[in-house]
């Protein structure tokens, strides 16, 4: 039986203005599982991917990672977990006016003290496994290029491979491909799905494309109103699923 990884437990997120983002969210994850989460806009998928990281801070429940309490953990204990959590971001989050490897180099940044990694000293080792991941998601020729010379798919390939360089049990990536055309997107999908395959992490991805969803994911959890609607294996995920996650109240009311 597959170890889990993550354990989510009556997650609620309630904005000042009181608009409540997550309701009573709980799904655990087990170790290596590709979860897609689908939903439509306004409906709590990135709040509830940016909450498992506290990037947005819960109102209520428990976040057990490794068996750790995300939301009750200090800052210097966030810290230390964060490390075992790659992000990847829908606007990439790279310093442009870096070169390509440099970014990379920015996933060790959680293992170095606060002075090391402002100054960028980084060994020799470190930059010849940051090139090596860079070969590994098709960008070696683009190593020393600025990261804003780089098309948006690139970019986000370069976000992945800084994901990797972290060596962590577990990815976030929030809407991925939302900018990008459906070629660069299927590259992009292809080059995360391989990486999280070969190292083995535990990936859960935020998608609008539901057709990708159904093509890469191992299971699909889709989101309405803050809630869980549906979580189970692409297979269940039908067509009447699909139009009821995405309808409006409006839409969903007998007629």
């Amino acid at each position: 039986m597959m170890e889990t990884i993550l354990e989510i437990k009556h997650l609620n997120k309630t904005y000042p203005d009181g608009t409540e983002a997550l309701k009573d969210i709980s799904l655990s994850v087990k170790k290596g599982e590709f979860i897609v989460i689908i939903g439509p806009s306004g409906a709590g998928k990135s709040t509830f991917l940016r909450s498992i990281n506290r990037l947005s801070e819960p109102s209520g429940g428990e976040i057990l990672f490794h068996g750790e309490d995300i939301v009750k953990a200090n800052r210097a204990k966030l810290r230390k977990i964060r490390r075992n959590i790659g992000m990847i971001f829908q606007g990439f989050n790279l310093v442009k006016r870096l070169p390509t490897v440099r970014n990379v180099l920015h996933g060790k940044l959680g293992y170095m003290s606060t002075w090391k990694g402002a100054l960028g000293l980084f060994g020799q080792e470190e930059v010849e496994e940051a090139l090596d991941i860079l070969e590994r998601v098709g960008l070696e020729k683009q190593a020393f290029k600025r990261a804003d010379e780089l098309s948006g798919g690139q970019q986000q390939r370069v976000a992945i491979a800084r994901a990797i360089n972290q060596s962590p049990s577990m990815i976030l990536a929030d809407e991925p491909i939302a900018s990008l055309d459906p070629n660069a997107s299927r590259v992009v999908m292809d080059y995360l799905q391989k990486a999280c395959r070969d190292e083995g992490f535990t990936t859960i991805v935020n998608l609008h494309q539901v057709d990708f969803a159904k093509e890469y994911a191992d299971r699909i959890v889709g989101i309405k109103n803050g809630e869980v609607y549906f979580d189970g294996p692409v297979h269940e995920l039908t067509e009447d699923v699909i139009k009821a996650i995405y309808a409006t109240d409006k839409e969903a009311m007998p007629v």
